[in-house]
């Protein structure tokens, strides 16, 4: 577990190396300039919440510094995009990062230019080199998500590689409907040993043209001020994303014919100043000759482990945790996931943990199981449930959770049914 600690105790010191460099510079010599502290250090949170740390024409972004897997071991690299002071039109994204346990890079090349200002629009090209978890399905208009630490990745060891090359144009229709389409050839390479078989044929890698369509509706999203020029608006629920995927055989050289629609709505509950309940609920459906990197897999996050010390890590943000790797894949799914934050407990000025009680459910199935060869994995058709607690905010952002597995997938051995692990929670 020395592994886990350290990661985290890094991305800290980075953190905290980055906000004292800005601190440092909050006054000008030169010109006997001073900016306050209070500006200087809001406005630099406020980028390093947004996964971003500012420079003069460069935002580098965190997301690329450090992270950890089991197929790449230590991922470290730098990355970011351009900012106003280098154009308001025209933008660069891109980055590369070395795996140290697989030897090797991966990177981003892309840029963008926009189109209208009004409704932001932007068309984007990019050309990307990388791996990407199978079972994994990300909405277009996720683009922008960070966290100072993602507890999955550590355990993931199902990845495949993939050279894709896209084009895409994100559009604001207003400020509560976003949209973005996507088109992308990609060559997929597993990293596993494994063959799809489709009309007598057997892939272990393949060719993909895939179009995507993400509409991001945000109904209750409104505008709280102006600063600076600049539109705040306040988050409203629920919220609502849906996306649709098209897959075409013998476009580019393309081998599969299937499609894809995905959707979650996100709602909170406000019951009081400190007490609220979000739901979150995710479904997909996959149509067609998909491969097992295009299925689901409903995000576990619990590693094949004998006892439940060995499998003590970190506890995901919406991931099953009593759910092992590469346990279940569904072509066709749906998840319920409710957390109730009961009032922070005032145990003294500086700490007051919180409760979070949390429940969890995933069905789905799978059609034609056998064509997905060198893998073996069960179907969630009956039903997977778990329930737990959180105790947050215990010390420095961490705290503890355990969570229970029952139902039809109870497992036999009492102890492979419970989780227990660190949650970790930082709002700046």
């Amino acid at each position: 577990m020395l592994h886990y600690k350290s990661l985290k105790h890094f991305n800290c010191l980075i953190i905290l190396f980055l906000i004292s460099i800005t601190f440092s510079h909050a006054q000008d010599p030169e010109n006997n300039l001073k900016v306050t502290d209070t500006t200087k250090s809001s406005e630099l949170l406020k980028q390093i919440g947004n996964g971003f740390f500012p420079t003069k024409v460069w935002n580098f972004d965190l997301r690329y510094l450090i992270k950890f897997n089991q197929y790449e071991g230590f991922r470290t690299g730098l990355g970011g995009i351009t900012n106003d002071a280098f154009s308001e039109k025209y933008r660069i994204d891109s980055y590369l990062v070395y795996g140290f346990k697989d030897d090797s890079f991966k990177y981003k090349i892309g840029g963008g230019f926009r189109l209208n200002e009004k409704h932001n629009t932007w068309f984007n090209v990019s050309y990307v080199d990388d791996l990407k978890e199978t079972g994994s399905s990300a909405f277009l208009t996720d683009s922008r998500s960070f966290s100072f630490f993602e507890p999955r990745l550590l355990n993931i060891n199902l990845f495949h590689k993939h050279i894709t090359s896209s084009v895409s144009l994100e559009h604001e229709i207003t400020p509560q409907l976003y949209s973005k389409t996507e088109l992308a050839i990609s060559n997929i390479r597993p990293t596993y040993d494994y063959n799809f078989v489709l009309d007598n044929n057997s892939y272990s890698g393949f060719e993909t043209s895939i179009a995507k369509i993400a509409l991001q509706w945000d109904p209750f999203k409104t505008l709280e001020k102006v600063e600076n020029g600049e539109k705040i608006y306040k988050d409203g629920y629920p919220k609502f994303t849906l996306q649709y995927s098209k897959s075409f055989k013998d476009v580019l050289n393309a081998d599969f014919n299937f499609s894809k629609l995905d959707f979650r709505t996100i709602h909170k509950i406000k019951h009081n100043k400190d007490s609220y309940t979000i739901g979150t609920i995710s479904a997909g459906i996959t149509h067609g000759d998909a491969p097992l990197t295009h299925l689901y897999h409903a995000y576990p996050n619990n590693i094949t482990k004998e006892t439940i010390l060995q499998r003590f890590s970190v506890a995901g943000i919406n991931s099953f945790e009593t759910m092992y790797f590469n346990e279940f894949f569904s072509d066709r799914f749906s998840t319920v996931v409710l957390k109730h934050y009961v009032k922070p407990f005032a145990i003294a000025k500086r700490f007051n943990p919180q409760l979070v009680l949390i429940t969890r459910y995933a069905i789905g199935n799978m059609n034609t199981i056998g064509r997905h060869q060198n893998v073996s994995f069960g179907t969630l058709n009956h039903g997977y449930t778990e329930s737990g607690f959180e105790i947050n905010k215990l010390l420095f952002g961490f705290g503890l959770s355990g969570t229970y597995r029952y139902g039809a997938y109870h497992l036999p051995n009492e102890e492979d049914n419970i989780a227990v692990k660190f949650t970790f929670n930082i709002t700046l």
